[in-house]
């Protein structure tokens, strides 16, 4: 018992800084987080909850390619990466526009359709810059000795805090959405929004 008692600072240093390095690599701005952003501020939190669930999925789907080694099959196939880049940015172009013409939240009827969980989880998927980040994370730390145990605790810790830092973006799209009540308001931001997706986006495939 004392012994396993003194190995605990050792366990909570590889721990403290796989959840440092997730939240500073994932939780940046990229086209996930940005677009789960935009989509709050223009649709609202409910509207919003189905893509969001979407991007957590999808995102906890390349993490768990990574763990399980697909990502290095994926990027080997030639252009693959390339092919990626394109299909997240079709969807993100798309998606700028709905959200660069979203009437205010006021006049919007409940007809007006938000992107859904499909829309999130084909985003997260074909995003370049989850596969790099969340690759970069799960290889950056070692937690345990033995690999398997040590895929488990980094999948398990990292899936938790995929979905902390995607509800953190969405909540601040959130807080923004009472500003998109007023017309003049509510067209500035989702401009805004829209041209910060995109402007995220190419400098994501571009770096």
């Amino acid at each position: 018992m004392e012994t396993q008692l003194t190995e605990l600072p050792g366990l909570w240093q590889p721990l403290a800084a796989l959840l440092l390095a997730s939240a500073v690599v994932m939780g940046t701005p990229g086209p996930s987080t940005i677009s789960l952003t935009a989509v709050g501020a223009s649709f609202g939190i409910r509207r919003s909850l189905p893509y969001a669930a979407g991007l957590i999925t999808g995102t906890v789907a390349v993490l768990l390619a990574v763990a399980a080694g697909v990502v290095a099959l994926v990027t080997s196939v030639p252009h693959g990466v390339l092919a990626l880049g394109i299909l997240s940015s079709a969807y993100i172009l798309y998606l700028a526009f709905k959200i660069a013409t979203a009437p205010p939240l006021d006049v919007r009827s409940g007809a007006a359709a938000a992107p859904g969980f499909l829309g999130g989880f084909g985003l997260a998927i074909a995003n370049p810059k989850a596969y790099v980040a969340i690759a970069a994370v799960f290889a950056g730390t070692t937690v345990a000795a033995d690999p398997g145990l040590d895929a488990a605790v980094k999948t398990a810790l990292l899936s938790g805090m995929i979905v902390l830092i995607h509800l953190c973006w969405l909540l601040a799209g959130v807080s923004l959405s009472r500003r998109l009540r007023d017309p003049v308001s509510a067209r500035l931001i989702n401009l805004a929004m829209a041209a910060a997706l995109v402007a995220i986006t190419a400098a994501a495939l571009i770096g």
